[in-house]
């Protein structure tokens, strides 16, 4: 059974910055892309950023493009998001997202088959 557990999510001044780790189980991790996927209160999801199976490529949205990294490690079955210079449009509950496809990348919200439960991030003003 796929499993994702969200954590690293809070309250945090604008300009702050906060990691986000989701802990995968259930599938083998090492042989998908994997992305961050986030919803803002009355709006779609949004996707954030993708990682390549070996963490050496990356995407990002323009939206957080320089201000966000993302990794992984294969080892400990975990994906991380790194959120610098928060905004307060930044403010979602943020999943991890698993591809429909195995080994290829997926950059639209629909085109992922598994979610985590998401982990709140709230940026003030």
């Amino acid at each position: 059974q796929v499993q994702f557990v969200e954590s690293g999510g809070g309250l945090v001044q604008s300009g702050g910055s906060l990691r986000l780790s989701c802990a995968a189980s259930g599938f083998p991790f090492s042989s998908y892309y994997m992305s961050w996927i986030r919803q803002a209160p009355g709006k779609g999801p949004e996707w954030v950023s993708a990682i390549h199976t070996g963490g050496s490529m990356t995407r990002y949205a323009d939206s957080v493009k320089d201000r966000f990294t993302i990794s992984r490690d294969n080892a400990k079955n975990t994906l991380y998001l790194q959120m610098n210079s928060l905004k307060p449009e930044d403010t979602a509950l943020y999943y991890c997202a698993r591809p429909r496809w195995i080994g290829t990348w997926a950059t639209i919200p629909g085109d992922h088959d598994h979610w985590g439960q998401g982990t709140q991030v709230t940026v003030s003003s």
